[in-house]
């Protein structure tokens, strides 16, 4: 059983940067993929950045890339989503998802993930 703990939300200004971090209790074998996804108000949860478990290949979404960085620590059991240069548009929930039985196929989508933490807060400032 995979659980995942988010961490490291905050207000933040913009330019500013902040690392967010997810706890996934259980071995790093149990996930095919694991990653970030954000859900702003009133807008559907997007897929931010991935990566999988097999050939650690890593995903990130074209508004994210050069700006967002994705890595993990196998030993401590987590995963890491490092933001730089943040934007307005960056305020969001920020939840961590795992792909758990392999329905997802490796795919970085909130639609193949069947493993979620709670979220946690990111808020921008001008």
């Amino acid at each position: 059983q995979v659980q995942l703990v988010e961490s490291g939300g905050a207000l933040v200004q913009t330019g500013g940067s902040l690392t967010l971090s997810c706890e996934a209790s259980g071995v790093f074998s149990d996930y095919k993929t694991i990653g970030w996804f954000r859900q702003a108000p009133g807008k559907n949860r997007e897929a931010i950045s991935c990566i999988t478990n097999s050939d650690d290949k890593i995903y990130y979404a074209d508004s994210v890339k050069d700006r967002f960085t994705l890595s993990r620590d196998k030993v401590k059991n987590i995963v890491y989503l490092q933001m730089s240069n943040v934007q307005r548009e960056d305020a969001a929930v920020y939840y961590c998802g795992a792909d758990v039985n392999g329905w997802g196929r490796g795919i970085c989508s909130h639609i193949g993930m069947d493993r979620w933490g709670k979220g946690t807060q990111v808020s921008i400032s001008a």
